[in-house]
């Protein structure tokens, strides 16, 4: 079914969602806490909705577990349109990095929506006596174990040490609860490296006490377009990058997720929602469900191949 015919059946195949539009919410589940990059876009992007849908949407904070606890409440919903949630790429990453978890990434959600690119940068601290990767291989290998880099997650943790490996170099990973704890510590001057995202990076750069010497993805991200890729820099197909989508339960109706889309569609169209975004950090990268489905099946399959060469270790 198009995409059009989908929307112009969409009434006709959803009577109960119509039935309930007036009093029943639209949820929207994000399951980690309030305040957070995820959080913030949320909220967002359920105000620039409203306009588009007759129900009304609430977001709902249900942290725990890496994101496993309010994902699991999306999973075991009814897949008529009301419960969503906002995930990121973790949400996938967690069926290889733990050891056990209650569903299955991929075949109990369905993709409404590809929503933004979380670019992780690499940065450091403004004293550190190189600017570039090559500078930070000559470095770590001159000086063995004694650039410690800092993370925030499961992701920008896999990011630092996939480098490293890359390059043949050690730097120990250190882990912060935010970015705005690693972005602290080296400015101060107490943690030499760092990956974090652009919207944890960006406040500091008119310190002078740190800079950013390269980014996670293949191409160049337009809150630091003079920076340089990692893959750039000459490490051949490195391109690692986190990103928000917005799910709902499996086996929801394709004329639910296309007129969701809509509304998604409707609301990135808006200028003023797009500066938004660029003012909270946030680079937009919307995709519709096929397409965000496609990125799933590729987030599975980068996290299965490390996990079979060991590179990451079940938690």
């Amino acid at each position: 079914m198009t995409s059009r015919r989908a929307l112009l059946a969409a009434p006709l195949m959803l009577p109960a969602l119509a039935r309930a539009q007036s009093s029943r919410p639209i949820r929207i589940i994000v399951p980690y806490a309030a305040g957070g990059g995820t959080d913030i876009l949320a909220r967002a992007l359920a105000e620039a909705m409203r306009p588009s849908l007759p129900s009304p949407i609430v977001v709902e904070n249900r942290a725990g577990a890496a994101g496993v606890v309010g994902s699991e409440a999306v999973a075991r919903a009814e897949p008529d349109g009301h419960t969503l949630c906002a995930v990121v790429s973790t949400h996938v990453m967690n069926k290889h990095a733990m050891a056990q978890i209650p569903f299955d990434p991929l075949r109990d959600f369905s993709p409404v929506a590809m929503l933004s690119r979380s670019t992780f940068v690499l940065a450091a601290m403004a004293s550190l006596p190189f600017n570039d990767i090559a500078g930070l291989r000559a470095h770590a290998q001159a000086n063995p174990t004694r650039l410690s880099t800092g993370s925030t997650e499961a992701l920008s943790s896999f990011i630092g040490q996939e480098l490293a490996r890359r390059l043949g170099i050690e730097t120990p990973d250190v882990a912060y609860r935010a970015g705005s704890q690693l972005m602290t510590d080296i400015v101060a001057g107490h943690l030499p490296l760092g990956w974090t995202t652009t919207a944890s990076a960006t406040p500091h750069m008119t310190t002078g006490r740190a800079k950013v010497i390269a980014v996670s993805t293949a191409t160049r991200t337009p809150f630091f377009p003079d920076v340089p890729s990692v893959q750039e820099q000459g490490v051949a197909d490195f391109d690692l990058s986190g990103w928000v989508a917005l799910l709902g339960p499996a086996r929801l109706p394709d004329a639910v997720a296309a007129r969701l889309f809509s509304a998604v569609e409707t609301a990135y169209s808006d200028q003023a929602f797009r500066q938004r975004l660029v003012a909270l950090g946030i680079e937009a990268d919307l995709r519709p469900p096929a397409a965000a489905a496609e990125a799933l099946r590729r987030e599975d399959r980068i996290w299965a191949a490390a996990r079979a060469a060991g590179h990451i270790q079940p938690q």
